[in-house]
Formats: C-alpha cells, sequence, structure tokens
C-alpha cells in the first residue's frame, strides 16, 4: 500500500511538471506573432509569367526581381484576383512552419497592414513598378489592377524601370514626396 502511495505521488509531481513545462512553451508563440505584427509596414508583389508572386521580406522581393525565382514558397493555384496562381515568397525559417505567412496574413485581411504602410507591384510585362504610401491603395490596385490617380517617373527605376506612384483623392494635388524618398532608398538609387 505504501509502495502505491509513493507511486501515485511520484506521477502527480511529473504530470505537474509536464503541466509547467507546457505553460512555459507557449510563451514563444507570443514572441512569434508578435514578431509578425511588427513586420506588417510593407508588403511587394511581383506580377511575373502569368503568377503573381507576394513577399513581406524586402530582400527575398529584390533577390526574386533579380533572379525571377525563389528557393522557398507556398502556391496556391487559381487563387490570384484574375485565377491566376499566387506564389507566396518564404525566408528560410518561414518554411518550416506551417502557419500562414506574413504576406499571406496581410493579403487575406487576418493581419492589419500599419499606418506607415510602403509596397510595390512590379509589373514585368509593362516593365513598371507601382509604388503605394497606404493599404488601400495597394491591395485595390492588386485586386482590380486600377490606378486612377498617379505621377509618373518614365525611366527611374533601378533598371530604367517606369515608375508609378499610385495616388488617392486625399494626396492627388501633391508630388509624393516622402514616397519618391522612401523608393529611391529602398533601391539605393
Amino acid at each position: 500500500m505504501k509502495k502505491l502511495m509513493m507511486a501515485m505521488l511520484a506521477t502527480g509531481i511529473l504530470a505537474g511538471c509536464a503541466n509547467e513545462a507546457k505553460t512555459q512553451t507557449s510563451a514563444p508563440a507570443k514572441t512569434e506573432q508578435a514578431q509578425s505584427v511588427a513586420n506588417n509596414d510593407d508588403l511587394y508583389v511581383a506580377f511575373h509569367e502569368g503568377r503573381m508572386n507576394v513577399f513581406y521580406d524586402a530582400a527575398l522581393y529584390k533577390e526574386f526581381i533579380e533572379r525571377g525565382e525563389t528557393a522557398y514558397r507556398r502556391t496556391f493555384i487559381g487563387a490570384g484576383p484574375n485565377g491566376e496562381t499566387v506564389m507566396y515568397g518564404l525566408t528560410g525559417e518561414d518554411k518550416k512552419k506551417t502557419t500562414p505567412s506574413i504576406g499571406e496574413q496581410m493579403m487575406s485581411g487576418d493581419l492589419k497592414a500599419a499606418e506607415d504602410f510602403y509596397g510595390e507591384v512590379y509589373q514585368d510585362e509593362e516593365n513598371r513598378i507601382y509604388v503605394f504610401s497606404t493599404w488601400d491603395d495597394f491591395k485595390g490596385y492588386v485586386d482590380l489592377g486600377i490606378d486612377n490617380l498617379r505621377y509618373t517617373d518614365i525611366g527611374a527605376g533601378p533598371n530604367g524601370e517606369t515608375v508609378v506612384y499610385v495616388l488617392n483623392p486625399a494626396n492627388k494635388k501633391e508630388k509624393p514626396v516622402a514616397t519618391i524618398e522612401k523608393f529611391k532608398a529602398f533601391h539605393g538609387i
């Protein structure tokens, strides 16, 4: 009887330790979520070879523009606004995760864009880069392909592309100086 009581007591202590370990492992998930919120200030789309490629990582986007390929991606056939295949570029860390990437979360509306949002849409067939300073303008263009208000700078891209700064009724009468500066800094121009 005494041995049985000792065995039950030991089991209870071990179970308590196991529960404590589970509680401690949930903290990194919150940290991971907090980090993803910190990366919601920019997003990049490249329409290339009939596909829509989405990147939340600026370096990965630049690499894609240079090479036309990315090592890791999550692909959704026919999921684009016009039925095109959507490929979400993934970093080395992202490829191990089973949760949606930051780009996926932003495009689906599960992660709200930051107030100081910056976005680009590269159209390889047109040799144009569309630049955005608000999420609504960015998302509207990606979904509909319409840029009613714009400031165009022919040949101003890093490889001679035409750069189109998409405007909206609130900023249509002003040259988008701050957005132009962000674009030039981003591309090292």
